[in-house]
């Protein structure tokens, strides 16, 4: 079955290689290139909230022994392959990671490291809660011009059965490239959010993951 990968790199490759593993033939599309920022970061905050494991490598070496809060398994993972040994998964969505900080409750300074017009909300909600928050954007996320012509070429001819979303912002990003071809296609979303923004496209089907990991994304395959 040839599958639709969007998420952006270094996910989309070894996403494609758990397909590949399946028995599946993956095709690229990255909808997102990301590119790392240096904001100016405190010294010494009370902890860190990630709430994409984009945001893990432009996170500076001086803040590795700093609890962190993050939103998912597959985040924590980065995180803690990065040096971070004090992490803690919300594993779920941003409603979870609000929990898991307010339950926490941690004293001082809280940096939110989140991509350009991420977070917004969760910062919001954060701070009426009495959590102090300072939202740093480490990431930018640059939407695909254009689609390969591998994938242009099969989404023409029919031959794409499945498609994989990540990120809502993926979503929108692909819905943008105008893709066409996209009637025969199920959609896999790992988040309601997320098949929501898939709705101005006509699809087979769109479905939702049963939680926001990837293994539960990908039980959704036939």
């Amino acid at each position: 079955m040839k599958i639709l990968v969007t998420r952006p790199e270094p996910g989309a490759s070894a996403t494609a290689a758990r397909l590949a593993a399946m028995g599946h033939e993956p095709l690229l599309a990255p909808c997102l290139s990301i590119r790392l920022l240096t904001p100016s970061l405190p010294e010494k905050p009370a902890a860190l909230i990630v709430t994409s494991g984009q945001a893990v490598p432009a996170l500076p070496e001086h803040l590795r022994h700093v609890p962190v809060f993050c939103v998912g398994d597959a985040t924590g993972g980065r995180l803690r392959a990065a040096g971070f040994s004090r992490v803690e998964s919300a594993g779920g969505d941003a409603g979870d990671l609000f929990r898991l900080v307010t339950a926490r409750r941690l004293p001082g300074l809280h940096v939110m490291a989140v991509g350009e017009r991420h977070g917004l909300q969760l910062a919001s909600q954060l701070r009426a809660a009495g959590i102090r928050v300072l939202r740093r954007k480490v990431y930018a996320a640059q939407p695909l011009r254009h689609l390969p012509s591998a994938v242009r070429g099969a989404l023409g001819q029919s031959e794409i059965a499945a498609a994989l979303f990540y990120s809502a912002e993926s979503a929108r990003a692909f819905i943008r490239l105008k893709p066409g071809g996209t009637a025969g296609i199920e959609a896999f979303a790992l988040s309601p959010a997320i098949a929501a923004a898939l709705e101005n496209l006509p699809w087979r089907s769109i479905r939702v993951a049963l939680a926001p990991t990837e293994a539960d994304l990908m039980a959704l395959i036939p």
